[in-house]
């Protein structure tokens, strides 16, 4: 496909990326406007919002989804009442030891990941049920598959996330709905390059061996996955293509689950 003839897939829709200031985010608000989507960018880093939003022609939305006082009805309801595409991609982590895991910072990850989805999920849908049409992408993770070693509370998020979008995909298909997870591997962000040095810590190696003696190890292809292939995946899962797939896990971990 052409880039004019994919810049005409999506004209007319509205889009709304959590998380999009940045990384998957920014690369799937990126590849959705490319394909004529009108993107809302919602993140908490309201500067890099604004400026993704008059790159892409988008609106930006300054919100923290840990906040719960800032995820009324009545603000989502204005907010999602008209949105035909919804992507979850906000997230965050922390790296410890159960043992030693902050429950705060463990209740603030189901927040802003678990939570936060949900109740986008239900503002958006009634008004993609009166249109007949509507499409729900949860970036997952493939730690929403398998699990990791100090990781406990952001792999019972995507877990969750993971519930969530199948419940939402049973609920929306009579609708015109559809909700699927994408599942990839670690993707080269900063949320990644944070984890180096906590890893290279709590393992004991350097910083330099932890990219492929932890991060890499299970994966067949050893590299990080780009942001931009991420949101290629999003945005076919947005398609008229893809309007038969609901439900669904997509991976993209480099073989990492075919283990």
């Amino acid at each position: 496909m052409t880039a004019p003839e994919r810049s005409l897939t999506l004209r007319g829709r509205r889009a709304l990326v959590t998380g999009g200031a940045a990384g998957i985010g920014a690369a799937v608000v990126r590849d959705l406007a490319a394909r004529g989507a009108d993107v809302t960018v919602a993140d908490r880093d309201a500067r890099g919002a604004e400026s993704l939003a008059r790159e892409v022609g988008g609106t930006p939305w300054s919100i923290d989804l840990a906040d719960s006082a800032a995820l009324s009805d009545a603000s989502l309801a204005a907010r999602l009442g008209d949105i035909d595409i919804l992507v979850n991609n906000a997230g965050i982590q922390h790296v410890s030891p159960i043992e030693d895991f902050d429950p705060a910072m463990f209740r603030t990850i189901l927040a802003v990941m678990v939570e936060a989805p949900f109740l986008l999920v239900r503002a958006a849908l009634p008004g993609m049920y009166a249109r007949g049409f509507g499409r729900i992408v949860n970036v997952s993770s493939v730690h929403g598959l398998r699990a990791s070693v100090f990781k406990s509370a952001y792999v019972t998020a995507k877990h969750g996330l993971e519930g969530l979008s199948k419940a939402t995909a049973l609920e929306g298909g009579a609708h015109g709905v559809t909700s699927n997870c994408v599942n990839p591997g670690y993707v080269r962000t900063a949320l990644v390059e944070k984890q180096l040095a906590d890893q290279a810590e709590l393992h004991g190696i350097p910083e330099e061996e932890v990219l492929s003696k932890i991060l890499l190890t299970e994966s067949v292809i050893k590299r990080l996955v780009e942001p931009r292939e991420v949101a290629s995946l999003v945005g076919w899962l947005t398609s008229d293509d893809a309007a038969m797939v609901t439900g669904a896990s997509y991976t993209m971990d480099g073989g990492w689950s075919a283990h």
